[in-house]
């Protein structure tokens, strides 16, 4: 059983089968006996494009997919007489097979629209379901598992950057490993309840992160403790007693030095010494605390420590994005390390630096790529509250950083648990029949 893989949330028992050898998927592997190996285009048609007798008609784009949950994210509507886009009905899925999008795991199961006929991108392969032989929901995540997704990145064609998945995979090369229709409705069951708690989680991170954005705004216009307030400069308005300085007066900044090398080449990877790239500052929140690469000897030797403590932001592509190390770290020059001095808490230059975002974008380059010049970031305004206003600023916004952080380990953690019971679910490694899942009216009612 992969990693992680549990039933126990959803079932009051969990009695597993292992699949009999009696037929052989290149997808699917040994198929369980109950099972049927059957083609693709037995269980669901391609591109079937209902004609749509009403308009407007409910819009499905491309931006509206998510990479992760099955629930469009908005819906528009559009003038199918106007628009040659693929149409579904509910219960579809939506398979994204234009480049990135396909590589991102672009998808979704058409929700009841308010139109019978929905319109959407022309690069969608719309897969729909054969409900007396499979469950719209079952279809729908056996096009997210691995192996579909996988073969379908493989088979890509055209030129590059408008490289697309031809409908034939969907047509004529994909088997499907077919549980009965009640096996069907139980896998579905255990994916949808993830798939249902990865949501609810989003919308927790979601919330938290306004609230975190509005007690910053609130903190550094009103301060902690009560002040009066006046407009000064670039920073808006502010406290009259707080002091109004430069960066470059209370912090030393500098850039990181490492040149550009080949991700993972042994002449200067693979050593001791942890060394973060912008992805990993752009991910953390409000700490950084793993790293993905380390660097050896040599490759100490041609880059710059920074201690524990020093705020890291980011200058090029994604600008003013910002995380404290918690480590003795090392990063490349499209990084920046401030470190404050000693009457300047780190922790609340950081979470300054980040209210003050919008505005270092303001500030970069548009060039192909943004940058931001050190020239630049050295002499931004900034305050400085007394030290003890200062901490308890930090520990304020710490909080709510440490929530949001909190939840989305917990999102990792279903992520992780959803990739493992897909791979085994859908395969048959791990059976439900003799489990008691309830089925959800949105997975029954597709009988």
């Amino acid at each position: 059983m992969s990693e992680e893989v549990t039933l126990d949330e959803f079932a009051d028992s969990s009695d597993t089968e292992g699949p009999q050898e009696h037929a052989r998927s290149r997808f699917w592997d040994e198929i369980p006996e109950g099972w049927q190996l059957v083609n693709g285009s037995d269980v669901y048609d391609v591109n079937p494009n209902p004609k749509p007798e009403e308009e407007p008609n409910t819009y499905i784009e491309m931006d509206a997919l998510d990479t992760e949950l099955p629930w469009p994210k908005y819906f528009g509507t559009r003038d199918a007489s106007e628009y040659s886009g693929k149409t579904f009905t509910e219960g579809d899925t939506l398979f994204a097979r234009i480049t990135p999008c396909t590589e991102n795991g672009k998808g979704a199961l058409v929700p009841e629209m308010e139109t019978e006929v929905g319109i959407g991108s022309t690069e969608y392969a719309v897969l729909s379901p054969k409900r007396d032989s499979i469950n719209p929901w079952l279809l729908y995540y056996l096009g997210k598992s691995h192996p579909v997704h996988n073969y379908a990145v493989s088979r890509m064609r055209g030129s590059t950057g408008r490289q697309r998945v031809p409908f034939s995979v969907f047509r004529r090369e994909l088997d499907v490993a077919l549980p009965p229709l009640p096996e069907q409705r139980k896998i579905a069951t255990v994916l949808y309840k993830v798939d249902w708690a990865i949501e609810k989680t989003e919308e927790i991170i979601e919330q938290a992160e306004k609230v975190g954005r509005g007690l910053r705004q609130s903190l550094f216009t009103e301060g902690y403790y009560e002040h009066e307030t006046e407009s000064y400069g670039t920073l808006g308005e502010v406290p009259v007693s707080w002091e109004k300085t430069r960066l470059y007066k209370i912090a030393d900044v500098a850039r990181g030095k490492f040149t550009h090398r080949p991700r993972n080449d042994p002449e200067f990877y693979g050593g001791e010494y942890p060394f973060i790239q912008t992805g990993e500052v752009v991910e953390a929140v409000g700490e950084v605390t793993d790293f993905s690469q380390t660097l050896n000897e040599k490759g100490k030797g041609v880059s710059k420590e920074f201690a524990p403590g020093t705020i890291i932001i980011t200058i090029a592509g994604n600008i003013g994005d910002t995380a404290v190390a918690t480590f003795p770290v090392y990063f490349p020059d499209s990084l920046v390390g401030i470190t404050p001095d000693e009457e300047t808490d780190e922790r609340f230059l950081e979470h300054f630096l980040r209210y003050r975002q919008a505005f270092l974008n303001r500030l970069s380059t548009k060039t192909t790529q943004k940058n931001l010049n050190l020239t630049l970031l050295r002499p931004i305004e900034v305050v400085k509250p007394p030290l003890d206003e200062q901490k308890e600023i930090a520990d304020a916004l710490t909080t709510i950083d440490n929530q949001i952080k909190k939840e989305k380990e917990y999102k990792n953690h279903l992520q992780r648990l959803k990739r493992g019971l897909m791979q085994d679910l859908l395969s048959g490694t791990v059976r439900t029949t003799d489990t008691n899942i309830e089925v959800p009216k949105e997975i029954a009612q597709y009988g």
